[in-house]
């Protein structure tokens, strides 16, 4: 399984005192250090160092993002992402343009989203959407 890691869920690994304790993190926690595979896209990046406020923590998140498998939209996802948000919107979701295109990115490739997002998982139920869940708990 590839994740596409949302960026609600490395705000909360990336906190400055200490990672949240939820199962999003532990879960990207443990892919990181498996054999899943981590994939991101710029938007995510973007929204990630728009967070974070030092010049050196903006760098040190830029080198971290730099070894994961970057997913970069095509037109195709700009397409499915309006058909996407226009059929949630039709189902009374409201899913973002950023968030539309996230979701595309992981409908078109298979991806599985990791997110606390609870506008995903709403979504999900209305689109081919798959949104990692904690099946322990």
């Amino acid at each position: 399984m590839t994740l596409l890691v949302d960026t609600c869920v490395w705000s909360l690994a990336l906190r400055r005192d200490s990672p949240a304790d939820v199962p999003e993190v532990r879960e990207l926690a443990a892919a990181l250090a498996g054999p899943e595979l981590v994939a991101t896209t710029g938007l995510i990046l973007q929204e990630v160092l728009q967070g974070a406020v030092p010049a050196r923590v903006r760098v040190q998140i830029a080198g971290r993002f730099a070894a994961l498998s970057d997913i970069s939209p095509e037109r195709a996802d700009h397409v499915t992402a309006a058909d996407l948000r226009g059929t949630c919107r039709r189902a009374g979701v409201q899913l973002g343009t950023v968030d539309a295109l996230i979701a595309a990115l992981c409908v078109r490739r298979g991806l599985t989203l990791l997110t606390t997002d609870h506008d995903f998982r709403r979504a999900a139920h209305h689109v081919a959407l798959r949104v990692w869940s904690d099946r322990t708990g």
